[in-house]
């Protein structure tokens, strides 16, 4: 897929935008979102920006039922100088190459997704917080959608991303400390498996 193919069909109606002061994370999500389908026998379609709504997917999916997905999170700031900024969106483009290779999901161009989200946010820009504590939330994610209970590289898959406007992730405010509990009974990464990829399970 490419940017200059991008179709925009944006909300008509609008939700209310909150106070920046009192966002929790992840909760309240923006009036469109971005959506790209792929398949094994015509590759990418065109890139959409639509209104948010649900998605609809076979019970059989392979996200569904082994995990066959992956995320990433990355966020727009807006400056003292009313500027919006992406924090490094190179870097997430890399990791999320990088998982969807882990994942057998089908790979696409970084630089034409980093441009596709780009225009998303342009499109949402009144939903980036005026505020030096709060942000919008990117969260870009890839689906296997093949309706098929065995267990293989899926030949459908779809690409979306999502916005959310967020205060800090922890209650305890942006750049106070907050204490860990590390156990050693629980391992998140480990030799030759996915530690370095952001998938689902």
């Amino acid at each position: 897929f490419q940017a200059s193919d991008l179709i925009i069909t944006p909300a008509t109606t609008f939700k209310e935008k909150p106070d920046p002061s009192g966002l929790v994370f992840g909760t309240v999500f923006t009036d469109n979102m971005l959506i790209i389908e792929w398949s094994l026998a015509s590759g990418w379609e065109k890139p959409y920006i639509k209104p948010l709504e649900n998605l609809s997917l076979h019970p059989a999916s392979s996200s569904l039922h082994y995990a066959v997905e992956l995320f990433e999170g990355m966020k727009a700031y807006r400056g003292v100088d009313g500027k919006i900024r992406l924090f490094r969106p190179a870097l997430n483009m890399d990791r999320m190459a990088r998982s969807a290779r882990r994942a057998t999901l089908p790979c696409f161009d970084q630089n034409e997704l980093l441009e596709c989200i780009r225009k998303l946010v342009e499109v949402e820009k009144e939903w980036v917080p005026h505020s030096t504590s709060a942000s919008l939330y990117i969260r870009p994610t890839l689906i296997g959608t093949e309706p098929s209970l065995g267990v293989k590289k899926p030949t459908k898959a779809l690409l979306y991303v999502i916005l959310s406007p967020v205060g800090p992730y922890f209650a305890s405010g942006s750049f106070n400390p907050i204490s860990l509990w590390a156990d050693p009974k629980y391992v998140r990464a480990w030799k030759g498996g996915t530690g370095d990829c952001k998938l689902g399970g």
